[in-house]
């Protein structure tokens, strides 16, 4: 059916024939030149007759470069053009009677017949060229448009056998697309529309030399599945599959489109790394109301025997900082450390009512919880996987371990014995967060070094009245620099979602345990998963499959 399709076809097909340059046959009595051009990628060579009216092609030739040519120098890339033609029009050239010009931009090539010191992949060139009766001249790259366009010309036939099916999609669909279609009709009447041109070979609408994808689900499925999913593109963020389809393709809204295709792949989802601020803003613990109210509890474990020791039990009061180091046994059981604990801790400060602490067998043991309840002590076990949650006690590890390094022998045995001294020492040293020292917090006095001794001695009213005002500014200390921490500790943090029952959420599989040998090869995220009940600001249960429980 001869439709306006079809008429615009034909228009197109007769501007094609009917332009110049035409190509002529080869005729041996007619004067004969070769063109040819290399860039870093390809080589171009036109293959011309001259008469009366100048120069008139027959055939046209180009080449893309192999990956050992593209190493070539660049007078052995413009030599390798020269050889190239000569093989691919061979029959023509060795019909001529008379001798033949060739025509390069390489003016050195003019002379390389006549060369001494040749290569061995030059002389083995030099010898096929010596079958031919030609002459090199030297021809400004200026003049030589057409071999220049070949050679520079990244259109190379591979994406047109790749994108043979998706082609024919294409032109069906912009067809089907009115406004398109209108630019379409115009091009083909000769008319200028800005930014837009037709392809010669495939006639595809392109868009500042890009291809003009229409409003058609299909088609633009088809390009982000080759650009996204397949294993040439590999599952690359929005911004790379962005980049990868602008090189070829424009359609309007495609930002868009291939931000929402990308955000639901699966495959992507489970293996993104995330580059963004933490989730949840820093929650600091409630501070204590007064001296040994809040303990934190942690061990230093994997330390040299010392005496049958191998570990450090550190319990450290919350309020004023004062620390208790005791030495342990590597294999102790969760009795031994509720002996341990009623010996140095509860017997001598009964008036503790909570312990923070993470969440090792020991501190989660039936047993241990058992006496935490029986001497009405509430536990505060530390969120998994986040140690910020007793900084406190972390930092009392560090201050202890660089203690025993600078006093302990070459062997390192012997560490338990330093530890009196050293939590002497720890509890005499004025702390940041409180401005003052455990001891000065707690009894209202700090321990002289000196021979000479101030008397201190006060009335019992006194004394109660400075305590009272000492412990009230260590809280208020204590409140500032809390305070302080959250300011700079929530700089990298963010708000996190609120999520509700029956949202679907990812689970990171970094915390996992998993039977791969390794984890550098798994994806980042498990799920989605159905979230059945919300347990805190931002804690949840997830329904899990049993593999996982």
């Amino acid at each position: 059916m001869f439709n306006e399709e079809a008429l615009c076809q034909f228009q197109i097909l007769k501007e094609a024939f009917t332009t110049a340059p035409i190509v002529s046959h080869f005729s041996t009595s007619l004067p004969t030149i070769v063109e040819t051009d290399a860039s870093d990628y390809s080589l171009g060579s036109v293959l011309s007759h001259v008469n009366y009216s100048g120069k008139y092609p027959m055939a046209f030739d180009s080449h893309k470069l192999l990956p050992d040519e593209l190493n070539y120098e660049i007078h052995d890339k413009k030599l390798l053009g020269i050889v190239l033609a000569l093989k691919h029009w061979r029959a023509f050239l060795l019909s001529l009677s008379d001798s033949f010009e060739f025509l390069t931009d390489q003016s050195a090539l003019q002379y390389f017949m006549s060369s001494k010191v040749l290569t061995c992949l030059q002389a083995h060139w030099e010898e096929f060229l010596s079958e031919f009766h030609l002459s090199i001249t030297y021809h400004p790259g200026r003049l030589a448009t057409l071999p220049n366009a070949l050679s520079h010309s990244r259109s190379f036939p591979i994406k047109v056998e790749v994108f043979s099916d998706l082609v024919y999609q294409i032109q069906k669909a912009v067809w089907q697309d009115k406004d398109y279609k209108k630019i379409l009709k115009q091009l083909a009447r000769g008319e200028s529309v800005s930014d837009y041109t037709l392809e010669p070979q495939a006639k595809l609408l392109l868009f500042k030399d890009t291809v003009v994808i229409p409003r058609n689900d299909e088609v633009q499925l088809d390009i982000l599945q080759k650009h996204h999913d397949s294993l040439l593109a590999g599952h690359p963020g929005e911004e790379k599959t962005l980049k990868l389809i602008q090189r070829d393709f424009y359609w309007a809204g495609m930002n868009q489109i291939i931000k929402e295709y990308v955000s639901s792949c699966q495959q992507y989802s489970r293996s993104k790394n995330i580059h963004q601020k933490k989730f949840a803003l820093l929650m600091p613990l409630q501070i204590p109301s007064g001296p040994w109210n809040s303990l934190s509890m942690d061990f230093i474990t994997q330390l040299p025997l010392s005496s049958s020791f191998y570990s450090i039990l550190l319990v450290v009061d919350r309020f004023s900082n004062m620390a208790i180091f005791i030495p342990t046994y590597s294999a102790i059981t969760a009795l031994d450390l509720a002996q341990i604990f009623i010996s140095h801790v509860f017997s001598k400060h009964v008036c503790s009512i909570s312990i923070v602490s993470d969440r090792g067998s020991l501190f989660v043991s039936s047993f241990w919880t058992q006496l935490c309840q029986q001497f009405k002590i509430s536990r505060d076990p530390s969120t998994a996987f986040h140690p910020e949650t007793d900084g406190q006690t972390e930092r009392v590890n560090q201050t202890l371990e660089k203690y025993i390094w600078m006093y302990v022998s070459y062997h390192q045995d012997g560490w338990h014995t330093w530890l009196p001294l050293a939590e002497f020492a720890y509890s005499n040293a004025e702390h940041s967060s409180t401005k003052q020292s455990p001891f000065f917090t707690i009894y209202g006095i700090d321990p002289s070094f000196d021979s000479i001794h101030i008397s201190q001695d006060t009335p019992a009213l006194k004394l109660t009245t400075k305590l009272q005002s000492v412990q009230q500014v260590d809280k208020e200390e204590l409140g500032s620099a809390i305070d302080h921490f959250k300011k700079y500790a929530d700089r990298n943090r963010k708000i996190p979602p609120d999520f509700q029952p029956g949202d679907k959420v990812w689970l990171a599989f970094k915390n996992i345990k998993t039977t791969r040998h390794t984890k550098k090869l798994s994806e980042r995220w498990l799920g989605a998963f159905e979230v059945p009940k919300k347990i805190g600001n931002h804690a949840y249960h997830l329904k899990l499959p049993q593999k996982l429980k």
